[in-house]
C-alpha cells in the first residue's frame, strides 16, 4: 500500500505549480532556497495557481479523479482482505467491517478479549471488588476456584500489549501471541495457565450472574403487538369458508393467549379466480364477522402470488384461471430463467406497464383488486377492525424475485438463478444497455451457474468474479432497480387505495452465502448487496417515500458452527444490517417468524430481535406476526407460546 500511494502521489506532482505563496520570508532574514514542499494528498492536493481560469479548474478536477482512483484501489485491497478472512478463516466480521474490526477479530482468535471501546486484555481479569456478591444456583464453581487463578499472572497479562510487526501476515499473528505467552510463563513458573478450567468457570460465573438477573425479565422493555396468522386453506377456491366452527375453536385458543389480532391472506386466485374484474368476497366477509365477535384486530394480506409452490402451507392456490389461460398463449407474462423455464408463482415485473392482461397492465390489475377490497369492507375500515394491509410484491408475498423455486429443482443452500429472461424484461435490459452506450451488455450472465451451484463454482459469483466488473455491476444494478421500480409502482397505487391505513411490505431473509464477497443468493433474489455496498438502503428509500412498515422475516433457531460454516451463512449479520438500515431511515419495522419454533430458546431469540436490549435508541418492532399451521395441532406447546406473547407484551418476569 505504501509503495502504491507513494508512486501515485509522485506522479501527481505538477512541476508547473507555484508554491511560493506557502512560504513567508522572515523580515530580518536573507532569502534562502527552500526545499521542495511535500505535496498534500486528497482534495487538498489541488494545485495552487494565481490563474483562476479554466486551466486551474481542470487541474482540480483531474486531481479529484486521481484521488478517487487511489481510494478505490485501497478499498479494493481492503475488500479482498476481508473476503479472504471470511472465506478461508471463518472470521465473523461485520458486513461493513474496517481494519479495526479485522484487528479485533485477529486478537480474539489469538485468545485476547477486545471490548467495544478497543480495550484489549487477556482472558479472566480479576474482579474489581475481590469477591462476588451472588452466584447462580446452577453454577458448580467451587469456593477456591477464583483463588486458584494467579493474581500475579493476571495483573501481568492485563498490562500486556499486543505487538504485531507490520511485516507479519495474519496467519502468523497466533504464533506471536503464543510466543509472548510462553515468555511470561517462564517468569512465573508456579502460575497456573490462564485458560484453565477454573478460570473459565469464573467467566461462567459472571455470565450466570448477569443472566440470572436480566435474561428472563422483560417487564421494562417496550410493548410489541403480537398477531397470529391464520392458515391459508380456510377458504376454498370458490371463496367459501370451509369450517366456521373449527375457525371459532382456533380463535378461542388465540384469544386465550391475549394476542392482539390475527392476519388473513386474501388470495388473488380466489377473489378474482374465474373472470377478469369480477371479485367475490363472500367467504372473507363471513370470516371477518367471526373475528369481529372475538374483538381481535385484523391485518389483511393482498396476496398476488401462488400458494403452495414454495410456501409451508399444504393448500394449493394458483393464480387466477383467466391469467393462466393468457399465459398459455403468452408465456412471457411469467418470470423465466436462463433455460427458458416459466415460473407461474407470480407475474413478471416486466408487464407492470404492458397491457397484456385483457387490456390492463400488471399494476392496474393489482390496484383494481385493492380498490375492490377497500370498497367492499369500508365498514370494517371505518370501525377500525382492519388495522393494516400488507401488499404482496413478489414470490411468497415478499419483495424478491422467484429465484429459489423448488419446482425448478432448487434446494438449500443453492445460489438460485436470475429470473429476467422473459421478453419484457429482456427489452428493458436492452434499453438500459443502449442508454449506457454498451448495447452488447443486453444479456444475462452466462457463467452464473444453476439453482444449486455454489458461489466458488461459478465465474460470476466467485471471489473476484464478474459480478464486480463493469458489466457485472451494470447488470446487477439494472436487476435490482427493476425490483425497486416494481415496489415503487405498486405502492404508489396502494397508498391511493388504502388512504390513512398502515401499509406493510415483507422483506425476505436471504442469509445463506452472506459471508462470501458476492452475497450470491441475495444477488439472484434482487438485492445488490455485495461486501462493497449496501443493497438494502435503495429499497428502504422507496419504502420511506410511501411511509410503509417494513416486515422482516426472522429466524427463531440457533445454527451450529458446522451449519454456519458450510454455506457461510450469517442470519444475525443480515438481520443487523437490514434492521439498522431500515431504522436509520425512519422506517417502522416489524417481524414474522420464518420457521416453526416451539422451544423457549427460539422464542427468546425472536424477542431479543424484536426489541434488542443494547440498542441505545431503544428501537423495536411495532408488531410481530407468528405463523403456524394451526394452534389446534398437538405439536404446538401453548405454554411456550404464552411465554413468547408475555415477553413481547413486556409482562413476563422470572422474579
Amino acid at each position: 500500500m505504501k509503495s502504491i500511494n507513494d508512486d501515485a502521489s509522485t506522479q501527481d506532482v505538477d512541476p508547473q505549480s507555484d508554491h511560493s505563496s506557502d512560504y513567508l520570508a522572515h523580515p530580518n532574514s536573507h532569502p534562502e532556497p527552500h526545499p521542495q514542499p511535500r505535496r498534500p494528498r486528497g482534495f487538498a492536493a489541488a494545485p495552487v495557481t494565481t490563474n483562476t481560469g479554466g486551466k486551474g479548474k481542470k487541474e482540480r478536477e483531474k486531481e479529484k479523479e486521481r484521488t478517487k482512483l487511489r481510494e478505490r484501489h485501497r478499498r479494493a485491497i481492503t475488500s479482498r482482505m476481508l473476503a479472504g478472512l471470511r472465506q478461508y478463516g471463518n472470521f465473523p466480521l461485520p458486513a461493513r467491517a474496517d481494519m479495526n474490526d479485522v484487528l479485533a477479530a485477529l486478537a480474539r482468535e489469538a485468545g485476547w478479549v477486545v471490548d467495544a471501546d478497543g480495550t484489549t486484555y487477556r482472558q479472566c481479569p480479576p474482579p474489581s471488588n475481590g469477591s462476588f456478591a451472588a452466584r447462580s444456583v446452577e453454577s458448580q464453581l467451587s469456593g477456591g476456584s477464583l483463588r486458584n487463578c494467579s493474581v500475579k499472572e493476571t495483573i501481568e497479562n492485563q498490562t500486556a500489549v499486543l505487538r504485531i510487526d507490520e511485516c507479519l501476515s495474519p496467519a502468523s499473528i497466533d504464533s506471536v501471541v503464543i510466543a509472548e505467552r510462553d515468555s511470561k510463563n517462564e517468569k512465573y513458573t508456579n502460575a497456573r495457565p490462564i485458560n484453565t478450567v477454573d478460570c473459565l468457570e469464573a467467566d461462567q460465573l459472571m455470565q450466570d450472574i448477569h443472566s440470572g438477573v436480566h435474561e428472563n425479565d422483560f417487564t421494562s422493555t417496550p410493548y410489541v403487538s403480537v398477531y397470529v396468522k391464520l392458515p391459508a386453506g380456510i377458504i376454498n377456491k370458490f371463496c367459501q369458508l370451509i369450517d366456521p366452527e373449527g375457525i371459532k375453536q382456533e380463535l378461542i385458543h388465540i384469544k386465550s393467549l391475549n394476542v392482539d389480532g390475527v392476519v388473513v391472506d386474501c388470495w388473488w386466485g380466489i377473489v378474482e379466480g374465474w373472470s377478469s374484474q369480477k371479485y367475490v368476497w363472500s367467504g372473507y366477509r363471513e370470516l371477518f364477522n367471526i373475528i369481529r365477535e372475538f374483538k381481535l384486530k385484523l391485518q389483511v394480506v393482498m396476496a398476488f402470488h401462488e400458494c403452495g409452490g414454495n410456501d409451508s402451507s399444504d393448500a394449493l392456490i394458483s393464480l387466477p384461471q383467466w391469467v393462466l389461460d393468457i399465459g398459455k398463449d403468452n408465456q412471457d407474462i411469467f418470470f423465466t430463467d436462463r433455460e427458458g423455464r416459466r415460473n407461474t408463482e407470480c407475474l413478471s415485473w416486466g408487464i407492470d406497464k404492458e397491457r397484456v392482461l385483457k387490456g390492463r397492465t400488471g399494476i392496474e390489475v393489482y390496484f383494481d383488486m385493492m380498490r375492490s377490497f377497500r370498497t367492499e369492507f369500508d365498514d370494517l375500515f371505518a370501525e377500525g377492525l382492519i388495522s393494516a394491509v400488507e401488499v404482496g410484491l413478489g414470490a411468497s408475498g415478499e419483495l424478491k424475485y422467484p429465484s429459489f423455486s423448488e419446482r425448478m429443482g432448487w434446494r438449500y443452500p443453492g445460489i438460485g438463478e436470475f429470473q429476467c429472461y422473459d421478453k419484457y424484461l429482456q427489452n428493458s435490459l436492452r434499453r438500459a444497455a443502449k442508454l449506457h452506450g454498451h448495447s452488447f451488455w443486453a444479456r444475462g450472465p452466462d457463467n452464473a451457474g444453476h439453482y444449486n451451484s455454489m458461489p466458488h463454482e461459478t465465474g460470476f459469483f466467485c471471489e473476484r468474479g464478474d459480478y464486480d466488473n463493469y458489466y457485472g455491476r451494470f447488470f446487477l444494478h439494472w436487476y435490482s432497480q427493476t425490483l425497486i421500480d416494481h415496489a415503487d409502482n405498486v405502492l404508489s397505487l396502494a397508498t391511493l387505495a388504502f388512504e390513512e391505513t398502515k401499509i406493510i411490505v415483507k422483506v425476505p431473509a436471504v442469509y445463506w452465502w452472506y459471508k462470501t464477497p458476492s452475497h450470491a443468493a441475495e444477488l439472484t433474489a434482487g438485492y445488490h448487496n455485495p461486501t462493497y455496498q449496501d443493497g438494502y438502503s435503495p429499497v428502504f428509500e422507496v419504502l420511506r417515500k410511501h411511509a410503509v412498515t417494513m416486515k422482516f422475516v426472522c429466524l427463531g433457531f440457533h445454527l451450529s458452527s458446522q451449519e454456519a460454516y458450510e454455506p457461510l451463512i450469517d442470519p444475525e449479520g443480515l438481520s443487523w444490517q437490514v434492521l439498522n438500515s431500515a431504522w436509520d431511515r425512519g422506517l417502522m419495522a416489524a417481524g414474522e417468524n420464518a420457521l416453526l419454533c416451539y422451544g423457549r430458546e427460539g422464542y427468546k431469540r425472536l424477542v431479543e430481535m424484536a426489541k434488542p436490549r443494547n440498542d441505545p435508541d431503544c428501537r423495536h418492532f411495532s408488531f410481530f406476526v407468528y405463523q403456524q399451521p394451526s394452534l389446534l395441532q398437538a405439536n404446538v406447546c401453548l405454554s411456550e407460546l404464552d411465554f413468547f406473547v408475555k415477553c413481547m407484551h413486556a409482562t413476563y418476569s422470572c422474579r
